[in-house]
Protein backbone atom coordinates (compact mmCIF):
# COMPACT_ATOMS: atom_id res chain seq x y z
CA UNK A 1 0.00 0.00 0.00
CA UNK A 2 1.36 3.60 -1.03
CA UNK A 3 0.25 6.88 0.69
CA UNK A 4 -0.32 9.62 -1.84
CA UNK A 5 0.41 12.92 -0.64
CA UNK A 6 -0.41 16.35 -2.27
CA UNK A 7 2.83 18.17 -3.59
CA UNK A 8 2.05 21.60 -2.23
CA UNK A 9 1.29 19.42 1.40
CA UNK A 10 4.67 17.42 1.41
CA UNK A 11 6.65 20.43 0.86
CA UNK A 12 5.08 22.36 3.52
CA UNK A 13 5.40 19.25 5.82
CA UNK A 14 9.09 19.09 4.56
CA UNK A 15 9.99 22.80 5.91
CA UNK A 16 8.34 22.64 9.00
CA UNK A 17 10.67 19.18 9.60
CA UNK A 18 13.99 21.41 8.37
CA UNK A 19 12.79 24.18 10.84
CA UNK A 20 12.25 22.11 13.68
CA UNK A 21 15.43 20.18 13.13
CA UNK A 22 17.50 23.75 13.10
CA UNK A 23 15.73 24.85 15.74
CA UNK A 24 16.78 21.22 18.10
CA UNK A 25 20.06 22.14 16.37
CA UNK A 26 20.42 25.57 17.89
CA UNK A 27 19.35 24.49 21.30
CA UNK A 28 22.73 21.54 21.09
CA UNK A 29 25.56 22.12 23.86
CA UNK A 30 28.61 22.91 22.00
CA UNK A 31 30.74 20.36 20.35
CA UNK A 32 33.05 17.66 22.75
CA UNK A 33 36.07 19.21 20.94
CA UNK A 34 35.41 22.61 22.63
CA UNK A 35 34.06 21.13 25.37
CA UNK A 36 37.29 19.21 26.12
CA UNK A 37 39.24 22.37 25.15
CA UNK A 38 37.67 24.33 28.20
CA UNK A 39 38.35 21.66 30.64
CA UNK A 40 42.35 21.52 29.90
CA UNK A 41 44.18 23.27 33.05
CA UNK A 42 45.36 26.91 32.56
CA UNK A 43 48.53 27.09 34.70
CA UNK A 44 48.94 30.62 33.81
CA UNK A 45 48.07 32.45 36.55
CA UNK A 46 49.13 29.91 39.15
CA UNK A 47 52.84 30.44 37.83
CA UNK A 48 51.90 34.19 38.05
CA UNK A 49 50.78 33.88 41.63
CA UNK A 50 53.28 31.36 42.79
CA UNK A 51 56.40 31.85 40.80
CA UNK A 52 57.76 34.81 42.24
CA UNK A 53 58.16 32.82 45.94
CA UNK A 54 60.18 30.29 44.42
CA UNK A 55 64.15 30.88 44.92
CA UNK A 56 67.01 28.73 43.26
CA UNK A 57 69.37 27.98 45.78
CA UNK A 58 73.44 27.29 45.36
CA UNK A 59 75.73 25.52 47.34
CA UNK A 60 79.00 26.11 47.82
CA UNK A 61 81.90 23.63 49.78
CA UNK A 62 85.19 24.32 50.89
CA UNK A 63 87.86 21.91 50.30
CA UNK A 64 91.02 22.06 52.49
CA UNK A 65 94.50 22.23 50.76
CA UNK A 66 97.61 20.17 52.15
CA UNK A 67 99.75 22.69 52.20
CA UNK A 68 101.99 25.89 50.62
CA UNK A 69 101.78 26.12 46.85
CA UNK A 70 103.80 23.54 45.64
CA UNK A 71 104.74 21.30 48.29
CA UNK A 72 103.58 17.89 48.79
CA UNK A 73 101.38 17.56 51.77
CA UNK A 74 102.83 15.44 54.86
CA UNK A 75 100.68 12.19 54.26
CA UNK A 76 102.36 11.77 51.11
CA UNK A 77 106.03 12.14 52.01
CA UNK A 78 105.21 9.90 54.56
CA UNK A 79 103.96 7.53 52.13
CA UNK A 80 107.23 7.63 51.01
CA UNK A 81 109.27 7.62 53.49
CA UNK A 82 107.65 4.56 54.91
CA UNK A 83 107.63 2.78 51.79
CA UNK A 84 110.91 3.63 50.29
CA UNK A 85 112.80 4.92 52.87
CA UNK A 86 113.72 8.65 51.52
CA UNK A 87 112.18 11.73 51.09
CA UNK A 88 109.89 12.61 47.69
CA UNK A 89 112.22 14.12 45.28
CA UNK A 90 112.84 17.82 45.98
CA UNK A 91 111.71 17.50 49.67
CA UNK A 92 114.89 18.44 52.24
CA UNK A 93 116.35 15.48 53.97
CA UNK A 94 117.26 17.62 57.37
CA UNK A 95 117.35 20.51 58.56
CA UNK A 96 114.03 23.07 59.77
CA UNK A 97 110.83 23.46 57.37
CA UNK A 98 110.51 27.24 56.75
CA UNK A 99 107.18 28.38 58.38
CA UNK A 100 105.51 29.01 54.80
CA UNK A 101 101.73 29.91 54.90
CA UNK A 102 99.13 27.42 54.50
CA UNK A 103 96.81 27.56 51.25
CA UNK A 104 93.70 28.66 51.62
CA UNK A 105 90.67 26.28 51.13
CA UNK A 106 89.46 26.02 47.79
CA UNK A 107 86.02 26.84 47.08
CA UNK A 108 83.42 24.66 44.78
CA UNK A 109 80.36 24.72 43.73
CA UNK A 110 78.73 21.55 45.78
CA UNK A 111 74.93 21.65 43.79
CA UNK A 112 71.99 23.41 42.70
CA UNK A 113 68.42 22.87 44.35
CA UNK A 114 64.92 24.78 44.79
CA UNK A 115 62.97 26.45 47.60
CA UNK A 116 60.18 28.71 48.61
CA UNK A 117 59.67 31.58 50.83
CA UNK A 118 57.95 31.02 53.90
CA UNK A 119 57.78 34.60 55.08
CA UNK A 120 58.14 37.99 53.46
CA UNK A 121 61.27 38.66 56.60
CA UNK A 122 62.97 36.23 54.17
CA UNK A 123 62.25 32.38 55.60
CA UNK A 124 63.02 30.31 53.09
CA UNK A 125 62.11 26.43 52.91
CA UNK A 126 64.00 23.72 51.01
CA UNK A 127 64.91 20.11 51.20
CA UNK A 128 67.93 19.11 54.06
CA UNK A 129 69.68 17.54 51.04
CA UNK A 130 70.09 20.06 49.48
CA UNK A 131 72.22 22.26 52.04
CA UNK A 132 73.80 19.34 53.93
CA UNK A 133 77.69 19.62 53.86
CA UNK A 134 77.47 23.24 52.49
CA UNK A 135 79.82 25.74 53.75
CA UNK A 136 78.27 28.63 52.19
CA UNK A 137 74.16 28.59 51.18
CA UNK A 138 73.14 31.74 48.15
CA UNK A 139 70.11 31.99 47.43
CA UNK A 140 68.81 33.60 44.08
CA UNK A 141 65.09 35.79 44.24
CA UNK A 142 63.40 35.30 40.54
CA UNK A 143 64.13 38.65 40.12
CA UNK A 144 67.57 37.96 39.93
CA UNK A 145 68.98 39.60 43.42
CA UNK A 146 71.20 37.39 45.38
CA UNK A 147 71.75 37.03 49.03
CA UNK A 148 73.78 34.75 51.12
CA UNK A 149 71.98 32.84 53.37
CA UNK A 150 72.33 30.94 57.21
CA UNK A 151 70.70 27.81 58.12
CA UNK A 152 68.50 28.03 60.61
CA UNK A 153 68.37 24.25 61.28
CA UNK A 154 68.09 20.54 58.76
CA UNK A 155 66.05 17.46 59.77
CA UNK A 156 67.61 14.28 57.69
CA UNK A 157 64.76 12.53 58.99
CA UNK A 158 61.46 14.26 57.01
CA UNK A 159 64.59 16.04 54.78
CA UNK A 160 63.03 19.30 55.93
CA UNK A 161 65.84 22.83 56.14
CA UNK A 162 64.78 26.21 56.42
CA UNK A 163 67.18 28.67 55.60
CA UNK A 164 67.15 32.66 56.37
CA UNK A 165 68.33 35.59 53.77
CA UNK A 166 68.40 39.20 55.13
CA UNK A 167 65.40 40.70 53.01
CA UNK A 168 61.86 41.91 53.61
CA UNK A 169 58.55 42.23 51.89
CA UNK A 170 59.17 39.14 49.61
CA UNK A 171 55.95 37.26 48.41
CA UNK A 172 55.17 34.43 50.37
CA UNK A 173 53.05 31.31 49.66
CA UNK A 174 50.32 30.18 50.36
CA UNK A 175 49.65 26.67 52.00
CA UNK A 176 47.25 24.54 51.19
CA UNK A 177 45.12 21.86 53.16
CA UNK A 178 46.72 18.46 52.54
CA UNK A 179 43.82 16.67 53.62
CA UNK A 180 41.84 18.09 50.80
CA UNK A 181 44.53 16.74 48.09
CA UNK A 182 42.52 13.89 45.99
CA UNK A 183 44.40 12.04 43.88
CA UNK A 184 43.86 12.51 40.14
CA UNK A 185 44.22 16.29 41.23
CA UNK A 186 46.21 18.36 38.72
CA UNK A 187 49.46 19.55 40.25
CA UNK A 188 52.31 21.69 39.42
CA UNK A 189 55.99 22.31 40.44
CA UNK A 190 58.08 24.73 40.06
CA UNK A 191 61.67 24.63 40.63
CA UNK A 192 65.53 24.44 39.09
CA UNK A 193 66.13 21.17 37.14
CA UNK A 194 69.53 20.66 36.25
CA UNK A 195 70.07 24.26 37.18
CA UNK A 196 67.33 25.58 34.55
CA UNK A 197 65.61 28.46 36.94
CA UNK A 198 62.17 29.18 36.90
CA UNK A 199 60.90 25.48 35.23
CA UNK A 200 57.05 25.03 35.17
CA UNK A 201 56.26 20.90 35.19
CA UNK A 202 53.08 19.52 35.72
CA UNK A 203 50.90 16.58 36.35
CA UNK A 204 47.83 14.71 38.48
CA UNK A 205 48.53 13.15 41.99
CA UNK A 206 49.31 9.35 41.53
CA UNK A 207 49.05 8.55 45.07
CA UNK A 208 48.78 9.96 48.74
CA UNK A 209 49.66 8.14 52.26
CA UNK A 210 52.80 6.25 49.83
CA UNK A 211 55.34 4.73 52.76
CA UNK A 212 58.69 5.22 51.08
CA UNK A 213 60.15 6.63 55.24
CA UNK A 214 59.06 6.01 59.05
CA UNK A 215 58.03 9.49 59.58
CA UNK A 216 56.49 10.93 56.02
CA UNK A 217 53.52 9.44 54.14
CA UNK A 218 54.46 11.19 50.47
CA UNK A 219 52.93 12.50 48.20
CA UNK A 220 53.22 10.79 44.55
CA UNK A 221 53.05 12.14 41.68
CA UNK A 222 53.61 12.28 37.70
CA UNK A 223 54.62 15.40 37.57
CA UNK A 224 58.42 15.61 36.25
CA UNK A 225 60.74 16.08 38.82
CA UNK A 226 64.60 16.27 37.97
CA UNK A 227 67.64 17.26 39.65
CA UNK A 228 67.34 20.79 40.93
CA UNK A 229 63.84 20.29 41.55
CA UNK A 230 64.67 19.13 45.46
CA UNK A 231 63.02 21.56 47.37
CA UNK A 232 60.43 23.86 45.48
CA UNK A 233 56.71 23.45 45.50
CA UNK A 234 54.24 21.12 44.51
CA UNK A 235 51.00 23.42 43.97
CA UNK A 236 47.41 22.74 43.47
CA UNK A 237 45.09 24.53 40.95
CA UNK A 238 44.24 26.93 44.11
CA UNK A 239 48.08 28.47 43.98
CA UNK A 240 48.46 26.73 47.40
CA UNK A 241 51.42 25.01 48.21
CA UNK A 242 50.68 21.10 49.29
CA UNK A 243 54.32 19.37 49.16
CA UNK A 244 57.92 19.93 48.72
CA UNK A 245 59.13 17.92 46.25
CA UNK A 246 61.71 15.96 47.38
CA UNK A 247 62.70 12.50 45.98
CA UNK A 248 62.42 10.70 42.12
CA UNK A 249 62.41 6.85 41.48
CA UNK A 250 64.85 6.63 38.64
CA UNK A 251 67.00 3.96 37.29
CA UNK A 252 68.91 6.69 35.01
CA UNK A 253 68.91 9.74 37.47
CA UNK A 254 66.28 11.59 35.62
CA UNK A 255 62.49 11.64 34.86
CA UNK A 256 60.71 8.30 34.88
CA UNK A 257 57.17 9.13 35.92
CA UNK A 258 57.12 8.50 39.72
CA UNK A 259 58.44 11.62 41.99
CA UNK A 260 57.59 12.24 46.06
CA UNK A 261 56.82 14.89 47.89
CA UNK A 262 56.82 15.58 51.21
CA UNK A 263 53.28 16.80 52.63
CA UNK A 264 53.27 20.53 53.52
CA UNK A 265 51.72 20.17 56.88
CA UNK A 266 54.11 17.61 58.10
CA UNK A 267 57.19 19.99 56.82
CA UNK A 268 55.58 22.70 58.93
CA UNK A 269 55.49 21.27 62.03
CA UNK A 270 59.27 20.57 61.30
CA UNK A 271 60.14 24.29 60.19
CA UNK A 272 58.31 25.50 62.88
CA UNK A 273 60.24 23.81 65.61
CA UNK A 274 63.64 24.71 63.12
CA UNK A 275 62.85 28.30 63.09
CA UNK A 276 61.68 28.19 67.01
CA UNK A 277 64.91 26.50 68.58
CA UNK A 278 67.04 25.05 65.41
CA UNK A 279 66.59 21.87 66.17
CA UNK A 280 63.24 19.02 65.69
CA UNK A 281 62.33 17.73 69.00
CA UNK A 282 60.47 13.67 68.87
CA UNK A 283 58.67 11.76 71.01
CA UNK A 284 59.93 8.00 71.42
CA UNK A 285 58.16 4.93 73.28
CA UNK A 286 61.86 2.60 72.83
CA UNK A 287 59.49 -0.17 71.14
CA UNK A 288 60.77 -2.07 67.73
CA UNK A 289 57.69 -2.75 65.81
CA UNK A 290 56.93 -4.93 62.50
CA UNK A 291 53.69 -5.92 60.62
CA UNK A 292 50.93 -7.88 61.45
CA UNK A 293 49.85 -10.75 58.54
CA UNK A 294 46.86 -11.60 57.68
CA UNK A 295 47.34 -15.19 58.50
CA UNK A 296 48.96 -14.00 62.26
CA UNK A 297 45.55 -11.72 62.81
CA UNK A 298 43.35 -14.57 61.75
CA UNK A 299 45.48 -17.00 64.37
CA UNK A 300 45.09 -14.79 67.56
CA UNK A 301 41.69 -13.03 67.08
CA UNK A 302 42.35 -9.85 65.58
CA UNK A 303 40.45 -10.43 62.85
CA UNK A 304 41.70 -7.72 60.62
CA UNK A 305 45.09 -7.23 59.61
CA UNK A 306 45.88 -3.93 61.41
CA UNK A 307 48.54 -2.28 64.12
CA UNK A 308 51.76 -3.02 64.69
CA UNK A 309 53.45 -5.86 66.42
CA UNK A 310 55.85 -5.14 69.25
CA UNK A 311 59.14 -7.74 68.29
CA UNK A 312 61.27 -5.84 71.22
CA UNK A 313 61.38 -3.27 74.34
CA UNK A 314 64.47 -1.26 74.91
CA UNK A 315 64.95 -1.50 78.60
CA UNK A 316 64.51 1.32 80.39
CA UNK A 317 62.42 2.79 78.31
CA UNK A 318 59.02 4.22 78.21
CA UNK A 319 57.29 1.39 76.85
CA UNK A 320 59.17 -1.51 79.50
CA UNK A 321 58.03 1.05 81.81
CA UNK A 322 54.40 0.89 80.88
CA UNK A 323 54.48 -2.47 80.49
CA UNK A 324 54.73 -2.77 77.34
CA UNK A 325 55.68 -6.33 76.27
CA UNK A 326 57.10 -7.98 73.28
CA UNK A 327 54.30 -9.43 71.12
CA UNK A 328 51.79 -6.72 72.40
CA UNK A 329 50.05 -5.44 68.85
CA UNK A 330 49.40 -1.68 69.66
CA UNK A 331 45.76 -0.61 67.74
CA UNK A 332 45.50 2.75 68.76
CA UNK A 333 47.66 5.70 69.89
CA UNK A 334 45.64 8.49 71.72
CA UNK A 335 42.85 7.46 70.51
CA UNK A 336 44.08 7.10 66.87
CA UNK A 337 44.01 3.75 64.99
CA UNK A 338 47.41 1.96 63.69
CA UNK A 339 46.25 0.50 60.57
CA UNK A 340 50.17 -0.30 59.50
CA UNK A 341 53.08 -0.12 61.75
CA UNK A 342 54.58 3.10 60.17
CA UNK A 343 51.39 5.10 61.76
CA UNK A 344 53.00 4.46 65.12
CA UNK A 345 56.27 6.43 64.36
CA UNK A 346 54.79 9.22 63.26
CA UNK A 347 51.80 9.34 65.89
CA UNK A 348 54.76 9.18 68.99
CA UNK A 349 57.26 11.28 67.14
CA UNK A 350 55.12 14.38 66.54
CA UNK A 351 54.09 14.00 70.40
CA UNK A 352 55.79 16.32 72.56
CA UNK A 353 58.12 14.77 74.80
CA UNK A 354 56.84 14.53 78.60
CA UNK A 355 53.22 13.94 77.51
CA UNK A 356 51.46 11.10 78.99
CA UNK A 357 49.68 9.13 76.40
CA UNK A 358 47.13 6.34 76.35
CA UNK A 359 48.21 3.06 74.05
CA UNK A 360 45.83 0.26 73.03
CA UNK A 361 47.66 -3.47 72.86
CA UNK A 362 45.83 -6.40 71.57
CA UNK A 363 47.44 -8.88 73.96
CA UNK A 364 46.51 -12.97 74.73
CA UNK A 365 43.15 -12.86 72.87
CA UNK A 366 41.80 -9.25 74.09
CA UNK A 367 42.78 -5.29 74.16
CA UNK A 368 43.54 -3.02 77.08
CA UNK A 369 44.83 0.57 77.37
CA UNK A 370 48.21 1.53 78.78
CA UNK A 371 49.10 4.88 79.86
CA UNK A 372 53.10 5.80 78.86
CA UNK A 373 55.23 9.03 79.46
CA UNK A 374 56.98 9.70 75.70
CA UNK A 375 60.78 10.32 75.67
CA UNK A 376 62.61 11.90 73.55
CA UNK A 377 64.21 10.33 70.77
CA UNK A 378 67.87 9.09 70.56
CA UNK A 379 70.20 8.34 67.92
CA UNK A 380 69.28 5.18 66.80
CA UNK A 381 71.47 2.31 69.02
CA UNK A 382 72.44 -0.95 67.64
CA UNK A 383 70.36 -4.26 68.44
CA UNK A 384 71.82 -6.15 71.31
CA UNK A 385 71.33 -9.87 70.39
CA UNK A 386 71.61 -12.25 73.56
CA UNK A 387 74.52 -14.37 73.59
CA UNK A 388 75.22 -18.13 73.41
CA UNK A 389 76.48 -19.45 76.48
CA UNK A 390 78.26 -22.35 77.78
CA UNK A 391 75.75 -23.28 80.35
CA UNK A 392 74.28 -26.35 81.32
CA UNK A 393 70.98 -27.36 79.20
CA UNK A 394 68.42 -28.78 80.50
CA UNK A 395 67.47 -32.23 79.14
CA UNK A 396 65.50 -32.25 76.50
CA UNK A 397 61.31 -33.15 75.76
CA UNK A 398 59.61 -33.99 73.01
CA UNK A 399 55.62 -34.62 73.89
CA UNK A 400 53.84 -36.56 71.57
CA UNK A 401 52.30 -33.28 71.00
CA UNK A 402 54.66 -31.16 70.34
CA UNK A 403 56.47 -33.97 68.03
CA UNK A 404 53.76 -34.07 65.62
CA UNK A 405 54.61 -30.45 65.21
CA UNK A 406 58.57 -31.21 64.89
CA UNK A 407 59.58 -29.69 67.96
CA UNK A 408 62.18 -30.30 70.54
CA UNK A 409 61.87 -28.74 73.81
CA UNK A 410 63.47 -27.85 76.69
CA UNK A 411 62.52 -25.58 79.90
CA UNK A 412 64.51 -22.45 80.34
CA UNK A 413 67.33 -22.27 82.61
CA UNK A 414 67.63 -19.78 85.65
CA UNK A 415 70.70 -18.05 83.84
CA UNK A 416 69.04 -18.07 80.60
CA UNK A 417 65.73 -16.74 81.90
CA UNK A 418 67.96 -13.95 83.94
CA UNK A 419 70.38 -13.06 80.93
CA UNK A 420 66.96 -12.94 78.68
CA UNK A 421 64.97 -10.99 81.19
CA UNK A 422 62.46 -13.50 81.17
CA UNK A 423 59.98 -15.03 83.55
CA UNK A 424 59.45 -18.45 81.92
CA UNK A 425 59.22 -20.06 78.58
CA UNK A 426 60.35 -22.82 76.53
CA UNK A 427 63.33 -22.99 74.56
CA UNK A 428 63.40 -24.73 70.73
CA UNK A 429 66.16 -27.50 71.03
CA UNK A 430 65.41 -28.61 67.05
CA UNK A 431 62.72 -27.67 64.61
CA UNK A 432 61.72 -29.88 61.68
CA UNK A 433 58.26 -30.65 59.53
CA UNK A 434 55.67 -28.14 60.57
CA UNK A 435 57.72 -25.99 62.86
CA UNK A 436 61.12 -25.70 60.40
CA UNK A 437 58.38 -24.77 57.83
CA UNK A 438 56.77 -21.73 60.00
CA UNK A 439 60.36 -20.45 60.59
CA UNK A 440 61.53 -21.63 63.54
CA UNK A 441 64.99 -22.69 64.64
CA UNK A 442 67.18 -23.97 67.20
CA UNK A 443 67.14 -21.39 70.07
CA UNK A 444 64.08 -19.97 69.61
CA UNK A 445 62.15 -18.92 72.98
CA UNK A 446 58.28 -19.45 72.76
CA UNK A 447 56.43 -17.73 75.18
CA UNK A 448 52.81 -18.87 74.00
CA UNK A 449 50.65 -20.73 72.41
CA UNK A 450 47.55 -19.71 70.85
CA UNK A 451 47.31 -16.74 73.19
CA UNK A 452 48.14 -18.85 76.30
CA UNK A 453 51.63 -17.86 77.75
CA UNK A 454 54.09 -20.81 78.58
CA UNK A 455 56.17 -20.62 81.20
CA UNK A 456 57.18 -24.61 80.83
CA UNK A 457 57.03 -27.50 79.00
CA UNK A 458 53.87 -29.00 80.87
CA UNK A 459 52.00 -25.65 79.81
CA UNK A 460 52.93 -25.39 76.60
CA UNK A 461 51.89 -28.88 76.47
CA UNK A 462 48.51 -28.20 77.70
CA UNK A 463 48.30 -25.25 75.82
CA UNK A 464 48.80 -26.87 72.56
CA UNK A 465 46.36 -29.68 73.39
CA UNK A 466 43.41 -26.87 73.77
CA UNK A 467 44.43 -25.63 70.25
CA UNK A 468 42.33 -26.03 67.88
CA UNK A 469 44.06 -28.44 65.08
CA UNK A 470 42.07 -27.73 62.43
CA UNK A 471 43.32 -24.50 62.24
CA UNK A 472 46.98 -22.96 62.31
CA UNK A 473 48.10 -22.57 65.30
CA UNK A 474 49.93 -19.52 66.50
CA UNK A 475 53.32 -19.36 68.73
CA UNK A 476 54.39 -16.08 69.85
CA UNK A 477 58.33 -16.56 70.26
CA UNK A 478 61.96 -14.86 70.51
CA UNK A 479 64.87 -15.09 68.91
CA UNK A 480 67.71 -12.90 70.39
CA UNK A 481 65.73 -9.70 71.95
CA UNK A 482 62.80 -9.87 68.68
CA UNK A 483 59.79 -11.25 69.48
CA UNK A 484 57.37 -12.49 66.40
CA UNK A 485 54.40 -14.90 66.09
CA UNK A 486 54.83 -18.34 63.70
CA UNK A 487 52.07 -20.61 62.45
CA UNK A 488 52.36 -24.01 63.02
CA UNK A 489 50.41 -26.30 59.88
CA UNK A 490 50.81 -29.38 60.42
CA UNK A 491 50.76 -32.01 57.70
CA UNK A 492 47.35 -34.24 57.35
Amino acid sequence: MMLKIKGNTFRSSLMACALALASTTALLPATPVHAQARALPDFTDLVDQVGPSVVNIRTIEKIAQGGASGEPDEEMQEFFRRFFGQPMPGVPRQGPRPNRPQAPDEERPRGVGSGFILSSDGFVMTNAHVVDGASEVLVTLPDKREFKARLVGADKRTDVAVVKIDATGLPAVKVGDVSKLRVGEWVMAIGSPFGLENTVTAGIVSAKQRDTGDYLPFIQTDVAINPGNSGGPLINMRGEVVGINSQIYSRSGGFMGISFSIPIDEASRVADQLRASGRVSRGRIGVQIDQVTKDVAESIGLGKAQGALVRGVEAGSPGEKAGIEPGDIITKFDGKSIEKPSDLPRLVGNTKPGTKSSITVFRRGSSRDINVTIAEIEPDKPTKVAADRDEPAAKPSASAAAKSMGLALSDLTDAQKKELKLKGGVRIDSATDAAARAGLREGDVVLAVSNTEVANLKEFDAALARADKSKPVSLLFRRGDWAQYALLRPAR
